[in-house]
């Protein structure tokens, strides 16, 4: 496992530029979120004192965008990067129902820093970055989090299983950004679809293989929720009490 310090999610400059650009670069994101806010309204909005837990939660995006809608009793973001969580802060300024841990992946599959239970966990573009066998203690870190029919939400980058297909998947990429109206804040972006396997941060496996994963950690229901290209929202769920 790299550890976060080395990775360039740690430089202030870096984290910065993906808040600013993730609508530009990251295909039908505000999808993905309405997918998942589906999602969490079926299975919980009747549903009392829902605590949820956002792991590399970035700038808080998703936690606003929930809110919203939703009035969950808690909130907690997780997030390696300092510069990450104070920018959550500043987003969800106001907001008495959250809490903010700065940890690494690192720190959630090795300590008992997360010492909650939670009822709805999501990750988003973050996942990616752990070895296929860090990714399984982070599944069995998450699913122990859970509480009895919670569910586990994971948007995340999934390895196409073939080059023909991954040469398709990256033509819709780069599409998307080619057509983003404003083209003064999307210029030069249209190299990152050719670069996304370069980073040495990056570790995607086969949407199939995470599907495998989630089944052997225990979750119930595993499906895809939505899928475009190399971009999937999928996970499961904690079976109920016996």
């Amino acid at each position: 496992m790299v550890e976060f310090n080395k990775t360039r999610w740690a430089n202030s400059e870096f984290s910065k530029m993906y808040r600013d650009s993730a609508d530009i670069y990251m295909p039908f994101r505000r999808r993905f979120v309405e997918v998942t806010k589906s999602l969490y309204s079926y299975f919980f909005s009747g549903v009392e004192e829902i605590r949820v837990l956002d792991l590399g939660s970035g700038d808080g995006f998703f936690a606003e965008e929930l809110s919203k809608i939703f009035s969950p009793a808690n909130i907690t973001l997780t997030d390696g990067s300092a510069d990450m969580l104070e920018a959550a802060h500043e987003r969800l300024e106001g907001r008495t129902h959250v809490e903010y841990i700065q940890a690494s992946f690192q720190d959630i599959i090795n300590t008992q820093i997360l010492k909650d239970q939670y009822d709805f966990i999501y990750s988003s573009f973050a996942i990616h970055h752990l070895s296929f066998e860090d990714k399984k203690r982070l599944y069995s870190r998450i699913y122990d989090r859970l509480n009895p029919e919670g569910c586990f939400v994971h948007n995340d980058v999934v390895a196409p299983l073939s080059n023909r297909i991954e040469e398709w998947y990256l033509s819709l990429w780069r599409e998307w950004i080619d057509q983003y109206p404003d083209k003064k804040k999307s210029a030069g972006m249209e190299v990152i679809p050719e670069k996304y396997k370069e980073s040495p941060d990056d570790f995607p496996d086969p949407l199939k293989t995470h599907l495998e994963m989630l089944r052997e950690t225990g979750f119930t229901d595993v499906d895809c929720y939505f899928k475009y290209g190399i971009f999937a929202l999928f996970g499961g769920f904690k079976a109920e009490k016996q």
